[in-house]
């Protein structure tokens, strides 16, 4: 692939459109994009004007989640937020599941959007606010259980993946082909991501609690988790690096890792090594803090689990020993003393370095709670300080609004999930009313949520289609429309 400027970038890297190249997707090109691609091919877009797909467009539908959304519904005052609310929460199933069966059982495919491949991440976080509708839906309850089969097939494929094509035979993203790395038949992309392991974990675990069906977690899934917890214990590089390396030829210095594709030095201390953050961004220290908060809570769910469900104790046994090893390594090597007290670091070594920053993506320090991955509330809250202001080099606030980016966009511009997230984890109605504003704001004239919008204008804006951050926000407004309904007057 070529970019504007003539180098070759192969990446995932956001789809910066002008408004002239592309009319289906108006979006409109930051004034800063760096890694501008030219776009691999993607699903057909519906006429994303009309807000939902037409009823005989929608790939999947579900009685539960119509019942849901006019229920909620009823309790927004705000008639754009009713609008949002019902093209956001319903847009994964409207516009990225292909449901379908694999040796008789359920099977699904869960796109990310705009592009034609299914990231372990975001398949669990798309379908996660669908869980407490699916125990009196047995067709959407079917349609989950076949995203947990095929994760557990796609981990057994390659637990270093962070995607996978729906098709697995086809080939890989185009952008992925040439890397240097283990390229394995059906992967899409293989960035090693300690999170990718983590989020298929917590859909397993909240879709139990939430129907009672243990029906997925069949020899398939047990074989999926004890390879998780051995991926993990590889990662820790206690003896050698591990089997992973990934190099990639690029003009952008986050898509590849470096010392010959294993990623900069650690010292064995306990903590897991990431090759890339949730972002798909390299990691620059390879402990990554908030993904290691993430599996130790993954791998206590998952001890849960194996002794309720699979009876298998030595798992149990393993997955709980590993979360308290990573706990306690956490507590020595991962808090930073500032001159506000002390927080939680981003990434660290285990020699002492630490990067104190945040970025938008999930698993991010601001999102913990969300995660139920905060052990600590007073940490927290002195991290979650640090995160949203100046001190964190990537919080920008503009006259369009304020939020967390990163460097897989770029500077100044804002990401909706990181506004969504900052509602999620606030008891404060200020700054939950202030986040729904900005986030109506940079939707006004479109009805959907985008991945990044420039600070002063949210018309400049990333990824049209984006269905994460669709759910994600249609999740918090369910949320705030039964617990705060006040909120969501106009």
């Amino acid at each position: 692939m070529m970019n504007q400027r003539g180098l070759t970038t192969p990446s995932r890297r956001s789809f910066l459109r002008t408004a002239a190249g592309a009319a289906l997707l108006p979006t409109i090109a930051p004034p800063i994009a760096p890694a501008q691609i030219e776009a691999p091919p993607t699903p057909a877009p519906w006429d994303m004007s009309h807000g939902r797909p037409s009823p005989s467009e929608r790939k999947f539908k579900s009685d539960a989640v119509e019942a849901f959304l006019k229920e909620r519904s009823a309790r927004i005052g705000d008639p754009a937020l009713v609008t949002l609310f019902n093209n956001c929460y319903p847009n994964t199933l409207d516009t990225t599941v292909q449901p379908g069966t694999f040796q008789g059982k359920p099977d699904t495919a869960v796109l990310t959007g705009d592009i034609a491949a299914m990231w372990l991440r975001d398949s669990s976080a798309q379908v996660w606010p669908y869980l407490p509708l699916a125990k009196d839906d047995r067709p959407l309850r079917d349609l989950l259980e076949g995203v947990l089969r095929r994760q557990a097939r796609c981990i057994l494929i390659d637990p270093y993946a962070n995607a996978f094509m729906a098709n697995l035979n086809s080939p890989a993203l185009p952008w992925s082909q040439k890397d240097k790395t283990a390229l394995h038949q059906g992967v899409g992309e293989r960035k090693w991501e300690i999170d990718s392991l983590c989020y298929p974990i917590r859909l397993s675990h909240g879709y139990w609690k939430q129907t009672g069906d243990t029906g997925p977690f069949d020899r398939t899934w047990r074989q999926a988790m004890h390879l998780i917890v051995h991926t993990f214990r590889a990662q820790q590089r206690k003896q050698d690096d591990g089997p992973y390396s990934f190099q990639r030829t690029s003009n952008v210095s986050t898509e590849t890792l470096p010392v010959f594709g294993v990623g900069n030095p650690v010292k064995p201390v306990g903590l897991i090594a990431s090759g890339f953050r949730p972002s798909d961004d390299a990691c620059i220290f390879p402990f990554l803090v908030p993904s290691n908060l993430f599996a130790v809570t993954s791998l206590r769910q998952l001890a849960e689990m194996a002794r309720a469900i699979l009876h298998d104790d030595g798992l149990a046994a393993n997955a709980n020993d590993l979360a308290k090893e990573v706990e306690a390594a956490l507590h020595q090597h991962a808090i930073a003393n500032t001159p506000e007290g002390t927080m939680w670091a981003y990434e660290v070594d285990g020699y002492g370095s630490q990067l104190l920053m945040d970025d938008a993506n999930v698993p991010s320090l601001l999102g913990l709670p969300y995660l139920e991955s905060s052990p600590d509330p007073e940490l927290y809250a002195r991290t979650r300080a640090f995160c949203w202001s100046s001190r964190n080099p990537w919080f920008f606030s503009g006259t369009a609004g304020e939020g967390i980016g990163g460097p897989h966009i770029g500077k100044d511009m804002l990401w909706p999930m990181s506004q969504i997230v900052y509602a999620f984890t606030s008891a404060n109605d200020n700054e939950i009313r202030r986040s729904l504003a900005s986030l109506k704001n940079s939707a006004a004239g479109f009805g959907f949520i985008h991945e990044s919008y420039f600070k002063d204008d949210p018309k400049r804006f990333t990824r049209a289609w984006f269905a994460w951050a669709n759910t994600l926000f249609g999740e918090l407004l369910g949320t705030l429309a039964a617990r705060k309904p006040e909120l969501l007057k106009v």
